[in-house]
């Protein structure tokens, strides 16, 4: 068994973490969900590969996932994505998506890992990222 990562859209952090604490996340705006996809692991290497920023400038970013509920939490966590990421996923091609897919397959965290389970749910979360609009994009982690 894995951990569960949901990741959706929200006015802002309020709302966001109400959300998340009342266990209705599906009540916000748009819900991606895959386990095993750790922000931490995977979108700083896509946000800089759709960027150009250096995986360090990229996680250098206050809101680069910022813990927005508990951090004494046994289980349950809530981080706020970038905006810039929202922006490139958003503005990125499926073939810059393919490239990121790539290039984060090619890391330590990537190895292994199945790169069509990848750019689908990459594909997911840009489709997400472009319906936002200008909502922010956050996501809810549990073991």
């Amino acid at each position: 068994m894995g951990n569960i990562y949901d990741y959706y859209a929200a006015e802002d952090d309020a709302r966001a973490l109400a959300a998340f604490e009342e266990g209705g996340i599906d009540d916000v705006f748009g819900t991606v969900g895959l386990k095993g996809v750790d922000p931490h692991l995977l979108l700083g290497t896509v946000e800089a590969c759709l960027t150009g920023a250096s995986e360090e400038q990229v996680e250098a970013e206050p809101r680069f996932c910022e813990l927005l509920s508990d951090p004494e939490h046994d289980g349950r966590w809530l981080v706020a994505l970038t905006d810039t990421l929202r922006d490139s996923l958003a503005a990125a091609t499926s073939g810059r998506l393919l490239e990121a897919v790539a290039v984060w397959s090619l890391t330590e965290d990537g190895a292994g890992q199945d790169p069509e389970l990848l750019a689908d749910f990459l594909g997911r979360l840009a489709d997400l990222a472009r319906d936002a609009g200008q909502r922010s994009l956050y996501c809810g982690m549990s073991l």
